[in-house]
C-alpha cells in the first residue's frame, strides 16, 4: 500500500542512518582518545579494573622515586665506608694497621709516625662526617639520628588491601662515630680509641710495646668490623638496586595489561570507520529514494 502520510521505506533509511551515525561517533571518538573504554559508560567493569590498575601505578612510580634516594643514600655511606677502610696500606685503617706495626721496629721515630697517624684520624672522620645524603648521615650520628630505618622497597595491593614492604637498616651496624663514643673509631678501649690514637710518647720498653699490641689489635678489630659493615651495607646497595628494577620492570607490565583492557585497536578502528562511511554513504542514497517515491505518487493524479 502506498501512502502519503506514512513513508515506511523513509523511516528505515532513516533509523539506518541514525545507527550508522551513533557507531561512527562511536569509532571516531575511540580514533581520537585512542581508548576503546575512556569512561565508565563505555565498559563499567574494564574502566574500574583499569583506574585501580593506574593508581596502583602510581603508587609503583612513588616507590620507585623512594628506592632511588635510597640507593643514593646508602652509595654515599657505602662509599664513605670503603674509603675509611683503605686499601692496599695506602689509606684509611689499613694504612694506620701498617704504621702501627711499622712503629714496633725498635728505634723508630714515632713521632713522626705519629705525624701521619694524626692526618689519618683527621681523614677518617672528616671522610664520616661528609657521608651526607639529603640530610642523613649513618658514619657520624648524634643523638636525633634515629636507630632505624625502613627504606620503601616495594608495593602490592591484593583486593582492597595494599601492602608496602621495607628494608630495615640499623644505623648502629654502622656508625663510626657517635655522639656518646660507640661508634667503630671512637670507643675507647685501653684507654684510647682509634680518634685518639697517640703514640709519639711511646718508647721500645716492654710496656709501651705491649700498648702498641694493643692498638693494633684494636685497629684490626675495627678494620673486622667496617668490613663487615661494608659488606652488609653493599647487600642493602644490591637489594635496592635488585628492587629498582623489578618495580620498573612491573610497572611496565601494569601499564600494559592496562592497556589490553581500555586500548582501542587502531588498525581495526580505522577499518570500521572507513565501513561507516561507506555504510553512510548508502544510507543517505536508501533514503534518497525512499523519498523519491512520495514524489511519484503525483504522477497517479495526472
Amino acid at each position: 500500500m502506498s501512502s502519503l502520510l506514512t513513508n515506511s521505506s523513509a523511516m528505515t533509511a532513516l533509523q539506518t542512518l541514525r545507527s550508522i551515525g551513533s557507531n561512527m561517533a562511536t569509532t571516531q571518538n575511540r580514533i581520537s582518545t585512542g581508548q576503546r573504554v575512556a569512561t565508565a559508560s563505555d565498559n563499567s567493569a574494564y574502566w574500574s579494573i583499569a583506574t585501580s590498575m593506574r593508581a596502583d601505578n602510581a603508587a609503583l612510580s612513588a616507590v620507585s622515586d623512594s628506592l632511588g634516594l635510597s640507593a643514593a643514600t646508602v652509595d654515599t655511606e657505602y662509599t664513605a665506608l670503603t674509603s675509611v677502610l683503605g686499601s692496599d696500606g695506602k689509606s684509611g685503617l689499613t694504612k694506620l694497621q701498617s704504621l702501627l706495626v711499622e712503629a714496633k721496629t725498635a728505634g723508630i721515630d714515632r713521632k713522626k709516625i705519629q705525624t701521619e697517624i694524626t692526618q689519618i684520624q683527621q681523614d677518617m672522620k672528616n671522610t664520616a662526617n661528609s657521608a651526607t645524603f639529603n640530610g642523613v648521615n649513618w658514619l657520624s650520628t648524634t643523638a636525633t639520628t634515629p636507630t632505624t630505618v625502613n627504606l620503601v622497597s616495594s608495593f602490592s595491593r591484593v583486593g582492597g588491601t595494599p601492602t608496602i614492604n621495607t628494608i630495615q637498616v640499623t644505623v648502629a651496624n654502622y656508625s663510626l662515630y657517635t655522639s656518646t663514643q660507640a661508634g667503630f673509631l671512637d670507643t675507647v678501649s685501653g684507654g684510647a680509641s682509634i680518634d685518639t690514637i697517640n703514640i709519639g710518647a711511646l718508647t721500645d720498653s716492654a710496656a709501651d710495646q705491649t700498648t702498641l699490641d694493643g692498638y693494633i689489635a684494636q685497629v684490626t678489630g675495627a678494620i673486622n668490623s667496617v668490613s663487615q659493615a661494608a659488606a652488609d651495607l653493599g647487600a642493602v646497595k644490591n637489594r635496592i638496586d635488585n628492587n629498582s628494577d623489578f618495580v620498573k620492570s612491573l610497572m611496565d607490565s601494569v601499564t600494559s595489561g592496562i592497556g589490553q583492557l581500555v586500548d582501542a585497536d587502531m588498525n581495526a578502528e580505522s577499518t570500521r570507520l572507513q565501513a561507516l562511511q561507506v555504510q553512510q554513504q548508502l544510507g543517505v542514497q536508501a533514503l534518497s529514494i525512499a523519498n523519491q517515491n512520495s514524489q511519484s505518487l503525483l504522477s497517479l493524479f495526472r
